[in-house]
């Protein structure tokens, strides 16, 4: 039996758009999810970059775990792994339930797909510094 910590708990995953998504569907992805995260109390990051989606969600344990497991099955990008997940002391993202941005640089998420670990964190926490999370 898994035991279900009550702490902040965060998942950094990537995904790829499926084939036969149309990119419009990404936009529709970000809206619902802002809405259903709030209500959840889970606040996180969606970044796009055309292809590939990076996806860090923090929260509690319980509910982060739920929608993981949501966004399994969700049949609009394929591919999906886990890069990190542990116990998180303090939210990075408490100002918005889903922030969500766009990468223009082609390659960077491909590279984080071969990362695992705190290395994958360290490149997530590095490419923060570049996002425009104000618009």
């Amino acid at each position: 039996m898994i035991k279900i910590s009550t702490t902040l708990y965060e998942v950094l995953y990537v995904s790829t758009l499926a084939p036969e998504a149309p990119l419009s569907v990404v936009k529709d992805i970000a809206v619902r999810a802002r809405l259903a995260n709030a209500a959840k109390d889970i606040t996180g990051l969606l970044i796009f970059d055309g292809m590939r989606f990076c996806q860090q969600l923090e929260g509690g344990q319980k509910q982060v775990l739920a929608l993981l497991e949501r966004i399994r099955q969700d049949t609009r990008h394929v591919n999906l792994q886990i890069l990190h997940h542990g116990e998180l002391a303090v939210r990075r993202f408490k100002r918005f339930s889903l922030g969500y941005c766009m990468v223009d640089e082609d390659d960077v998420l491909e590279r984080m797909e071969q990362m695992d670990g705190q290395p994958a964190l360290d490149a997530f926490e590095g490419l923060l510094s570049r996002l425009d999370l104000e618009s």
